[in-house]
């Protein structure tokens, strides 16, 4: 816990899926920001993390990605996220990126320690559970691989929810299972991914519950499209819409 280091001010990345498709996830982190008392700013410069092309094996064109979020976010006192995959790419692989290069290294490094996911930074810095959030129904969580597995982050989403009136949290039973998703993968693997998801959905479905929650848009939006298309009556939201209220089930 580090409660004694609040910082007064962050800088929100938004990421590429929440600023193209889901907007009202940068409102609602905000929102939730501005309610554990710390001040906002948008950097105007920010891009993308750099992950696809990383993750693609084009390592050359995820450092000049990379080398600009350092840049855009060099002065940021702290900066947070509503994506466990992101903050992962930051705080793991840029490391790797710039093992050749001593001066960029030190800078990812150095803002790699104040980069943080959304529910780490309320629960684990600022030390904030309780929005006064209501949501009535059941749901289920859903452990997005990179926020799970890479940053080891499972506990804090699931506090946060745990202080939602109302809400009814249902854990899917066995070992947590991967949507299928990948960003890329599931284009190039497109059978792999579906089956993937197929179980995914499968697993949902059985716990009985018309909500699964996670933390990333891009397992939400895979979850999303594949429940819609088999016409399965289960929602898929961020934790951050369930904490804000909206929208309304």
């Amino acid at each position: 816990m580090n409660y004694h280091n609040r910082p007064s001010e962050v800088a929100l990345f938004i990421t590429c899926l929440a600023d193209a498709f889901y907007p009202e996830l940068g409102e609602d982190t905000i929102w939730l920001l501005d309610q554990a008392g710390v001040t906002v700013t948008i950097p105007g410069g920010q891009t993308c993390c750099g992950q696809p092309p990383y993750n693609a094996g084009f390592h050359g064109e995820a450092r000049g990605i990379a080398a600009h979020f350092l840049d855009v976010f060099a002065d940021a006192p702290a900066i947070v996220a509503p994506s466990g995959s992101c903050i992962m790419m930051v705080r793991n692989e840029y490391p790797h990126l710039f093992k050749d290069d001593p001066e960029r290294l030190a800078q990812a490094q150095a803002i790699a320690s104040r980069t943080y996911e959304l529910s780490e930074f309320l629960v684990n810095v600022m030390g904030k559970v309780d929005f006064g959030a209501e949501w009535n129904g059941r749901a289920t969580y859903h452990d997005a691989c990179h926020m799970s597995r890479g940053l080891g982050l499972t506990a804090e989403p699931r506090a946060l929810l745990a202080n939602v009136n109302g809400l009814e949290m249902i854990e899917m039973p066995g070992e947590p299972w991967c949507c299928g998703f990948g960003g890329a993968f599931a284009a190039k693997q497109s059978a792999i991914s579906g089956a993937m998801l197929n179980e995914k959905i499968r697993r949902i479905e059985a716990v009985e519950v018309n909500t699964v929650i996670s933390s990333d848009m891009g397992c939400l939006m895979h979850m999303a499209g594949g429940l819609q298309r088999q016409g399965k009556p289960i929602h898929a939201l961020h934790y951050a819409q369930i904490l804000r209220g909206r929208p309304s089930n």
